[in-house]
C-alpha cells in the first residue's frame, strides 16, 4: 500500500475509486463506504482512501483527541483490506481554508483522478466545511466520476457513528463496541519489560504502552483475545496503573495468556478488548491482589470455554 503523508503535491498515474472520511474506528458504516472503492479495483480502479491529518476536530480544537484508532492502526487495517493508495492529506488552517469547489477539481478530479468517489451522507470538507455530498454530485458531470453516498448504518434503532462507538468504549461497553465495528476493540504495541512482579505472582504477563492518543475504555480487567505472528490466543487483560504496586503514573495494558510461556518482548501484539470484567482496584498488599487474580483467572477459563484440566493457570 502506498501512503502519501505531509504534501499536497501528489498525483496518481491511474484512475482512482475514492473513499473520503475520517474514519474512525472503521466501524459498520465506514465499512460500506470502504467496500464501494474495493469492488472498483475489478473495473481496473486503484482503490484509494482520503482522509485529514490530524482530524479537522484536532485542528479546530487545538488539543489532541483521544481517537478509536491511532494512524500506524488505520494503516494496518487498510493494508490488509487491500486499500492501494492512503492520503493522509495534512490539514492545516491554509488547506482547511480551500474552496470547496476547488478541492473537488484539484485534489479529487486532478490529482487523484478519481473515477468512483464514495462518501457518507455526512461527508464535509473545505472552507468552513461547506463542502458536502450535495456538492460531490453536482460536480459529478463536469469533473467525470460517479459518486456513491452511503446512507447512515443502524444499530438496534441508533445510527452508527464514531461518536456513539466512542461513548461505548469509554463506558467499557466492549460487547457494544464489537457490534459496532464489526470486531472487538483492538490496542496494538510493541511488547516492553515491565517488573515481571507477575511472575511471582504465578500470572506471567506482557504489556504494551498503548500510543498517545489513544482512546481506552475505563480501567479494569478485561477479557481479551490477544493476536500474535498470525494467531490468536484466549487471555485476560488489566487497564491501569496497578495501584497496588506501583506509584508510577504509567497507563498501560497487562495481558495474561493462557496456557503460553514464550519470549515475546520486543515483538508487536494486538489485544482485542472482548467484556469488561471488574474495575481496577488498590487491594490491602500483595498477597489479597494475588487471590484476586487468581479468581479473575479462573473466572477467564470459564469465559473462553476452556478446558481447566487442559489449561494450566499456575
Amino acid at each position: 500500500m502506498q501512503i502519501i503523508q505531509g504534501t499536497t503535491d501528489f498525483k496518481l498515474q491511474k484512475k482512482s475509486a475514492v473513499a473520503i472520511g475520517k474514519f474512525d474506528g472503521i466501524h459498520l458504516g465506514h465499512q460500506q463506504l470502504l467496500a464501494k472503492v474495493m469492488e472498483q479495483k475489478k473495473n481496473g480502479l486503484l482503490a484509494v482512501i482520503f482522509t485529514f491529518d490530524p482530524s479537522p476536530a484536532a485542528l479546530f480544537g487545538g488539543q489532541l483527541m483521544k481517537e478509536l484508532m491511532t494512524k500506524e492502526e488505520k494503516r494496518t487495517v487498510f493494508e490488509q483490506m487491500g486499500i492501494d493508495v492512503l492520503i493522509e492529506f495534512p490539514l492545516t488552517f491554509e488547506t482547511a481554508a480551500t474552496e470547496p469547489e476547488c478541492f473537488v477539481k484539484e485534489y479529487l478530479s486532478k490529482k487523484l483522478q478519481a473515477a468512483v468517489i464514495a462518501a457518507g451522507t455526512d461527508l464535509s470538507f473545505g472552507k468552513k466545511g461547506a463542502g458536502n455530498a450535495v456538492l460531490l454530485q453536482s460536480l459529478a458531470k463536469e469533473c467525470g466520476y460517479q459518486v456513491e453516498i452511503i446512507d447512515k448504518v443502524s444499530l438496534e434503532g441508533e445510527e452508527i457513528s464514531s461518536t456513539l462507538t466512542r461513548e461505548a468504549v469509554e463506558k467499557g461497553e466492549m460487547e457494544k463496541v464489537t457490534a459496532l465495528l464489526g470486531t472487538p476493540y483492538k490496542v496494538q504495541g510493541i511488547v516492553e519489560h515491565g517488573r515481571k512482579l507477575g511472575r511471582t505472582l504465578g500470572m506471567p504477563t506482557v504489556n504494551i504502552v498503548p500510543q498517545e492518543g489513544k482512546l481506552l475504555p475505563p480501567n479494569g480487567v478485561y477479557y481479551s483475545k490477544v493476536c500474535l505472528d498470525g494467531r490468536e490466543y484466549p487471555a485476560i487483560s488489566n487497564i491501569g496503573y496497578k495501584p497496588t504496586v506501583s506509584d508510577v503514573e504509567i497507563l498501560g495494558v497487562e495481558t495474561y495468556l493462557y496456557d503460553f510461556d514464550a519470549d515475546i518482548y520486543g515483538k508487536e501484539i494486538v489485544v482485542e478488548l472482548l467484556s469488561f470484567k471488574r474495575p481496577e482496584m488498590k487491594f490491602d498488599g500483595v498477597e489479597a491482589l494475588k487471590q484476586q487474580i487468581h479468581i479473575d483467572m479462573e473466572e477467564g477459563l470459564s469465559y473462553h470455554n476452556l478446558n481447566k484440566s487442559k489449561v494450566e493457570v499456575k
